[in-house]
């Protein structure tokens, strides 16, 4: 049997009106501890956010997706959780801190390769 490993996944989703309740999956998060991996694959669909919102502020929502994906990345795109191993700095992301864009529950799975686990989630929960 190959090398699998336990990971964890959220997905970010954008709530652009909170009273709604309506949200556009636009991201996934995944952290697999064995890998000491964990990365952001991001996908905003701009005409179905807008059909929810049409005033919705979509550089600021670009904005924060980039910025999950600079944490995830590390280095000085991380900012302040650049020194943070991979767990604290997908813990740190996946708890609440916007009303816009938030991480969904925490889920979990097995995985030989985290990296094309999380492309693969897109493709599945976002695309």
């Amino acid at each position: 049997m190959s090398d699998r490993h336990v990971y964890e996944y959220a997905l970010l989703r954008v709530v652009p009106r909170i009273e709604r309740g309506e949200c556009v999956n636009a991201g996934v998060l995944v952290y697999c501890r064995a890998a000491s991996y964990v990365g952001a694959r991001t996908h905003l669909d701009e005409n179905r956010l807008l059909a929810l919102d049409p005033h919705v502020d979509l550089p600021g929502v670009r904005a924060a997706l980039r910025a999950v994906e600079g944490v995830c990345a590390g280095g000085e795109a991380a900012g302040q959780a650049a020194p943070d191993d991979p767990g604290r700095r997908f813990r740190w992301l996946i708890a609440p801190r916007s009303t816009i864009v938030q991480p969904g529950p925490v889920h979990t799975g097995l995985t030989t390769d985290p990296a094309a686990e999380a492309e693969r989630l897109l493709d599945l929960l976002v695309r």
